[in-house]
């Protein structure tokens, strides 16, 4: 999969594209369903398949004391649109000036003149251009000027629940991994290098393994069953996200104790990533460190219960997707 950075690097012979525009946060369930379609049309077709995105997302530019954190970051972005099979990612640079290109000529620059589209599909609730004044009627009408036929989706629902990145946003802002997984198709994971914690898992109750600065979404601060991987090696693990308040501290951090835990190579480059299985239980403030100790211990029981639960019942480990 190409990546082109703006549309300068689109190159003039590309040729003819089926496009589909927009965030993508998450790449959800409702996101795959365009996109394997726009892959798939592509090649009957013989054109190349496209999504065009944004970076940074258009919120933190035009209302950034109301952003939201980020389901997934550029790069891990990237990497699932890439498992969709397309052909090519258009990354625009978003900024005030370019929030206020008009609809009319985002369609006829971008996506006619530049990409060359033949097809654009986007969701029934498509918004573009400057005060976000395009919709998928005014698309429609300039797909008809610039000659784009546009393609419309529904809004995809599962078990009664919009399948979009905010209602995903709303789930893992609760500590609800397991409903936010259905709506992704996938398990929420979250990845960074490791950072030297403060001594106090290693000191009081178990050794675990911190992550370094994160800055977007993280589930709901809480204990987690999850697995946690390094160098490629998956292991099962019980994680911490939040501000350890047994230890009187304010500062957030998320930390994963590793079940099956063997000695491995790890520098402060190892990238390390964090699948968030189930939730187990709310972030508390201990009377001692020794209740901890014991809450720590009934959470890795329950941890292993839950591992091997899934073993009899696949026949085999649970494994990371």
């Amino acid at each position: 999969m190409r990546v082109f950075h703006n549309l300068a690097e689109v190159p003039a012979d590309f040729g003819s594209t089926i496009v589909t525009a927009g965030n993508f946060d998450g790449v959800h369930l409702a996101h795959q369903s365009v996109l394997w379609e726009v892959v798939t049309r592509a090649k009957t077709r013989r054109a190349k398949s496209v999504a065009v995105t944004f970076e940074p997302h258009p919120a933190r530019i035009l209302r950034p004391d109301i952003a939201p954190k980020l389901i997934t970051s550029l790069p891990e972005k990237l990497k699932l649109l890439e498992k969709t099979g397309l052909d090519a990612v258009l990354v625009l640079p978003f900024s005030r000036d370019f929030s206020t290109t008009p609809p009319r000529e985002f369609a006829r620059e971008i996506l006619c003149e530049r990409l060359k589209a033949s097809e654009v599909h986007e969701g029934a609730n498509f918004h573009f251009g400057h005060k976000a004044e395009g919709n998928i009627e005014r698309l429609t009408q300039f797909g008809k000027e610039f000659g784009f036929e546009v393609i419309v989706y529904p809004e995809q629902k599962i078990r009664g629940i919009t399948v979009s990145s905010s209602q995903i946003r709303a789930l893992l802002v609760r500590g609800n991994v397991d409903r936010a997984r259905h709506l992704l198709g996938r398990i929420f994971s979250i990845t960074a290098a490791p950072a030297p914690g403060r001594g106090y898992g290693q000191k009081y109750t178990v050794p675990t393994i911190n992550l370094g600065r994160y800055e977007e979404l993280v589930p709901a601060n809480g204990v987690y069953i999850t697995q946690t991987v390094i160098n490629g090696e998956c292991f099962d693990s019980v994680t911490n996200a939040g501000n350890r308040p047994t230890f009187g501290t304010e500062s957030f951090a998320v930390e994963s104790h590793l079940l099956n835990f063997h000695p491995i190579e790890l520098t402060a480059e190892t990238p390390v990533e964090i699948f968030f299985l189930h939730r187990l239980r709310d972030e508390i403030k201990f009377p001692t460190v020794e209740a901890l100790r014991q809450q720590i211990g009934k959470d890795v029981a329950r941890s292993q219960r839950y591992f091997r639960s899934l073993k009899s019942s696949s026949g085999k480990s649970f494994s990371r997707p």
